[in-house]
């Protein structure tokens, strides 16, 4: 497992973060994901055998909001 911090970016309240959450938790290999609107971040837990970080930016994005993994 390994644990990605992803910036993102377009949240303004409580129902952006619950849209980039399910969006994260829908992909298969994510194990959690846990969204900050205070901190304009998602620090996601995952199997990088099962899914990758573009599928997780690509995910977010398809709901309207920007991310970028956290270096």
């Amino acid at each position: 497992m390994q644990t990605q911090i992803l910036d993102v970016q377009g949240m303004s309240c409580d129902a952006c973060v619950g849209h980039v959450t399910r969006a994260l938790r829908g992909l298969g290999g994510v194990l959690s994901a846990a969204v900050s609107l205070s901190d304009h971040e998602a620090i996601v837990v995952y199997d990088p055998a099962a899914v990758q970080v573009s599928q997780m930016l690509e995910a977010v994005a398809d709901e309207g909001y920007v991310a970028a993994p956290r270096a």
